[in-house]
């Protein structure tokens, strides 16, 4: 830290407090050359969102590895490009109308999931069975299952004549 009557940049804290908004720390800093005694306020900068991983780190959101992952369920998928920039795009704006900065890498993969269960059913299923980590083919099944409830109520689920009638 430069002093900032003479410009010496060998400095020495003196004292180390929080501030009264408890948002920063505060420091009294003396220049070695001059004596000259300062304040300075450290303060968290937040550049762009961070996203807290399942192990606790913390690290940039990337909305590349967000981008691979989609276009990865969508692979030999009938989903155009624009349609996997829309899904990120809308995720990415989500992600930043939070509150906070700081964001649980399991809120990313919810809404992943949600957006492209409305996209496209399959990539739906191959993103989750990566998301949720299946290991058992009964995941897969119960997943599946509820995919195909939920389509079969959107067809009214009383018959299945019902069911062909509308496809």
């Amino acid at each position: 830290m430069d002093c900032p009557d003479c410009g010496n940049d060998r400095t020495r804290v003196i004292d180390t407090g929080t501030s009264t908004d408890g948002m920063s720390v505060r420091r009294r800093r003396e220049c070695q050359r001059c004596s000259f005694r300062f304040t300075t306020y450290e303060r968290p900068e937040w550049n762009s969102l961070q996203v807290k991983k399942r192990d606790g780190r913390i690290e940039s959101f990337s909305r590349e590895k967000l981008r691979a992952g989609v276009e990865r369920a969508v692979e030999k998928r009938q989903v155009t490009e624009k349609a996997v920039t829309d899904v990120v795009d809308t995720i990415e704006s989500e992600l930043q109308d939070h509150e906070t900065c700081i964001v649980p890498s399991r809120l990313i993969g919810e809404l992943a999931s949600e957006k492209l269960r409305d996209l496209d059913q399959v990539a739906y299923i191959r993103f989750v069975s990566v998301y949720k980590a299946f290991s058992e083919p009964e995941e897969f099944l119960r997943e599946l299952d509820a995919v195909l409830d939920a389509e079969l109520d959107d067809f009214g689920r009383s018959t299945p004549q019902n069911l062909s009638d509308n496809l």
